[in-house]
């Protein structure tokens, strides 16, 4: 390998260091909102399915998985109250 194509690898290697530097933040954000909202999903799945013996049931969508995610168990009771005494 010659000197020149040592000094743009070294170059292109600093760019995408400082790229996923830059862009971390965000990027970390979005994996958060991600994984709340799948912990979500599986709580309202087994909701769900332990409620079914009880005639409990839950819609699995976006809104209540984020819901049920960022705020875990009073959210879920949240969700319950919302559709067992307003929308009842």
């Amino acid at each position: 390998m010659t000197s020149e194509a040592m000094v743009v690898t070294g170059l292109a290697g600093l760019a995408l260091l400082a790229a996923i530097h830059f862009f971390w933040r965000p990027l970390r954000w979005l994996f958060v909102v991600a994984f709340r909202s799948l912990f979500g999903l599986l709580i309202l799945g087994g909701t769900n399915v332990l409620g079914g013996l009880a005639g409990l049931s839950l819609p699995l969508n976006p809104v209540s998985a984020l819901i049920a995610g960022f705020l875990g168990l009073p959210g879920l009771t949240l969700l319950i109250l919302l559709k067992y005494w307003i929308f009842a």
